[in-house]
């Protein structure tokens, strides 16, 4: 490119950037009049409005940028508009730098107010008692299941399902030293350090494996002290200062983690939505196919359905159902209602938008 040509170029993106300055700031004033126009009691937070915005801007995205990338720009201005009346309020499963912490922030932006929590438990408790809005909890892993502890808590809590985020789960080698013959441990998660045994066990074979409270605490440790390694996110290298030793050092490549959000108000239909319902059979023979049967004859599309000990009495259980659609869709409404007449017990957990990446 000449000269003249690069100059030209450079003209027409400043041009550009105004322009889009100018647009931004006009969409953030819209988003204030439409936040003062809401009642006082409701939240300036709307997932399925978000959601709504997000899968159209990646359906209308005209490239280069691919959509993920757009969507996370948009994600970013959205949440940025919405702090100007009042930051979001996110209590989540800490510290700074766990993939709850990054699942949270991909799902309401960098503008929001986070708050770390010690345990899933009191992300419910923070969430329950008003010192946050919202909170995020991990719920399931492809490669580890279900997360037992948070499925438990809805049993007793108030709380409803506000949404849902799905995250690649990538696992790198951090340290202070800027090679692995400097290494003296590797610390982590028991499940990251099982989640990345083959590469361990190839790569770094003879160094003592230390379980951590999570792969922050680890990458903490790291920044600490000379020798130690932590498996944990990029945001945890970035947090801790750290250097990645080795990317990607996950066994499974399509290993992904599921994350509720979770509030105290019911969310409206977005178009594209999942219900999940916390259920409990009769105790005789037959019960659990009878109770699926009014979702099976109203070919509603069961995603997930896991059990749980009732932890009332021995040897009953209770079934989380994750299912396609909105509570106040005419069909799952209906199959809903069957559902609660022919079970022992039945609470519905929340209807919410599918998970929209990013």
């Amino acid at each position: 490119m000449s000269t003249q040509n690069l100059n030209s170029a450079r003209r027409q993106i400043d041009a550009l950037d105004d322009e889009i300055m100018e647009r931004i700031s006009r969409r953030a004033q819209l988003a204030l009049e439409t936040a003062r126009a809401k009642s006082p009691d409701r939240s300036f937070y709307d997932p399925a409005r978000e959601a709504q915005i997000l899968r159209r801007i990646r359906e209308a995205n005209p490239g280069p940028l691919p959509p993920d990338e757009m969507a996370r720009l948009f994600r970013e201005i959205m949440s940025a508009c919405l702090a100007l009346e009042r930051p979001t309020r996110v209590a989540y499963l800490g510290p700074e730098g766990t993939f709850t912490h990054q699942a949270a922030q991909r799902h309401f932006g960098h503008s929001a107010e986070f708050t770390t929590s010690d345990h899933v438990g009191q992300v419910f408790r923070e969430v329950e008692s008003g010192e946050s809005e919202y909170g995020v909890v991990p719920v399931e892993n492809s490669t580890d299941g279900v997360v037992a502890h948070t499925l438990d808590l809805f049993i007793e809590s108030p709380l409803k399902i506000a949404g849902e985020i799905e995250l690649a789960i990538h696992h790198h080698l951090l340290a202070k030293e800027e090679n692995l013959d400097a290494l003296t441990c590797v610390r982590a998660h028991p499940q990251a350090l099982a989640q990345c045994r083959q590469w361990l066990d190839i790569n770094l074979p003879k160094l003592d494996r230390i379980a951590d409270s999570s792969n922050a605490a680890a990458a903490l440790c790291a920044a600490q002290d000379s020798g130690v390694s932590a498996i944990a996110s990029r945001a945890a290298a970035e947090q801790y200062e750290l250097n990645i030793l080795a990317a990607n050092i996950e066994d499974n490549p399509n290993n992904r983690t599921r994350f509720l959000v979770i509030g105290k108000t019911d969310t409206a239909p977005s178009g594209e939505d999942k219900t999940s319902v916390l259920v409990s059979a009769h105790n005789r023979p037959g019960a659990l196919i009878e109770l699926l049967r009014p979702l099976s004859e109203a070919g509603i599309d069961l995603t997930r359905i896991e059990s749980r000990p009732a932890q009332t009495v021995n040897w009953e259980y209770v079934f989380f159902l994750d299912l396609r659609g909105h509570q106040s869709d005419e069909d799952v409404a209906r199959a809903l209602g069957l559902l609660e007449e022919s079970s022992a017990f039945c609470k519905i957990l929340g209807s919410y938008p599918c998970a929209v990446a990013p």
